[in-house]
């Protein structure tokens, strides 16, 4: 079996996030959205609120969603997972997974890192992006999920 680990914040997830996942769907057998917990990051959404957002919205039946800490390639061992897929917007993204990509071929040499260019539609956004753009009352309508900018208007109205 091709298992990949589709790693991230997802701090919300996001349209682009969704192509990825569709995309990487069709390539593995399947595909584990691997929602880092990073108690350093002051995220918009807790963990249980991500992992259900996310499980709102999954494409494919051959995708699931797990959280992890930690080094990514000891999460993927123990995953038995072979692949670890990483969405690519610009040249500096590319920059900063080159190096992560080779820390963990270091530490791991049985995972491959697996780079796909995001949809042209998508390769601008970030959920950091998102997040900022919605608090400062700009549309976001079309980047996230409906049931996302949902949830994130019933986070403001909870603040």
């Amino acid at each position: 079996m091709r298992r990949a680990i589709y790693p991230g914040s997802f701090d919300p997830i996001t349209k682009g996030h969704l192509d990825i996942i569709e995309r990487s769907a069709m390539l593995f057998d399947e595909v584990v959205v691997a929602l880092l917990r990073n108690i350093e990051k002051q995220p918009m959404f807790t963990t249980d609120e991500r992992v259900e957002m996310i499980r709102e919205v999954l494409p494919a039946s051959n995708v699931r969603v797990d959280t992890f800490e930690g080094l990514l390639v000891h999460y993927a061992v123990a995953q038995q997972a072979q692949f670890v897929v990483r969405g690519i917007r610009a040249i500096s993204d590319y920059e900063y997974e080159l190096q992560m990509a080779l820390m963990n071929r270091r530490i791991e040499p049985n995972v491959e890192t697996v780079f796909l260019m995001a949809g042209e539609a998508y390769s601008y956004i970030s959920s950091r992006l998102i997040k900022e753009v919605f608090k400062l009352g700009g549309s976001i309508h079309g980047l996230v999920p409906e049931s996302v900018e949902r949830r994130m208007r019933e986070k403001v109205k909870l603040t």
